[in-house]
């Protein structure tokens, strides 16, 4: 008997012949698909094509290539038809779950445009006084953490969305202080407001509801990033591609082979579960 508050006639460490018979092996190793793991990977695709289109909209801000007015129209229209394709994915039905009305998020953009565009002086000025190459390592800093603590639909006690995306409008701020105009500076913190919070919540719905949709998204997305990247720098452009390859095929090949390498143990020696109904201890 496997008891310890008993007597008997030999050791408390001693096994018999039959121990191992029970051995198990990797009861809990979750199969994976390479063909799943490649649709999980696009995320963190997404993501990071996200943060290299945001780099590259405040470069071209900044050469003077891009006006504010252009980059407000182009992505106010981009805002309404990624509306118009939230609610049209699912019918309606999550705005209707959350009995939030289209009159509400009008009134909560007005709200936030109008507290933005009044505080864009505050906003342009805020770092005058910290170096140009602080700014920027600090930006990089914190585009980096947006990255890490991003919520990729992994349960983990990394992820954090609220410090996801106060780290990227943090990031924002700052390279906005550097453009020219306090008009600059307004276009660029909502431009960061479009492309780090809406546009995660348009994707996750498009990956819920449409699979096939949202893959096509992803890779349009993607060869955009490249395109306008392209234009900067062609070495970067590849550096970029190869890091997008790695990700969604390379390190999901990899993934499947270390599985197959998975040896965890399970048996007598483990922790003593308590499977049988208590409560009536309780009572």
């Amino acid at each position: 008997q496997k008891v310890l508050y008993e007597r008997q006639p030999f050791p408390d460490n001693y096994v018999d012949q039959r121990f191992l018979e029970e051995l198990r092996k990797n009861v809990h190793a979750r199969q994976y698909r390479y063909q799943a793991v490649v649709f999980q990977s696009g995320a963190v695709v997404q993501q990071l094509c996200s943060v290299c289109v945001f780099v590259l909209t405040w470069w071209y801000m900044d050469a003077g290539m891009l006006s504010p007015q252009g980059l407000f129209g182009a992505a106010l229209v981009s805002s309404l038809l990624g509306y118009i394709l939230f609610d049209a994915v699912d019918g309606g039905a999550g705005r209707w779950a959350s009995g939030r009305t289209r009159w509400a998020d009008l009134k909560s953009t007005l709200v936030f445009a109008a507290f933005t565009y009044g505080f864009s002086p505050v906003l342009k000025t805020l770092t005058e006084s910290i170096s140009t190459d602080t700014i920027y390592a600090m930006s990089a800093l914190m585009l980096l953490g947006h990255l890490i603590f991003f919520d990729y639909g992994a349960n983990a006690a990394i992820v954090s969305s609220t410090l996801s995306l106060n780290m990227a409008i943090f990031a924002s701020v700052c390279l906005a202080s550097r453009l020219p105009r306090s008009l600059h500076a307004f276009v660029m913190v909502t431009f960061a407001m479009q492309i780090f919070a809406l546009w995660p919540m348009l994707q996750k719905k498009l990956k819920a509801r449409t699979p096939r949709c949202y893959v096509g998204v992803t890779v349009l997305f993607a060869l955009a990033a490249l395109a306008g990247l392209a234009t900067v720098s062609s070495v970067g452009a590849v550096l970029f591609a190869s890091l997008l390859l790695t990700i969604s095929c390379l390190c999901p090949y990899c993934l499947i082979r270390l599985q197959l390498l998975k040896d965890n143990i399970h048996g007598p020696w483990d922790e003593a579960e308590i499977k049988e109904d208590l409560s009536r201890f309780l009572t």
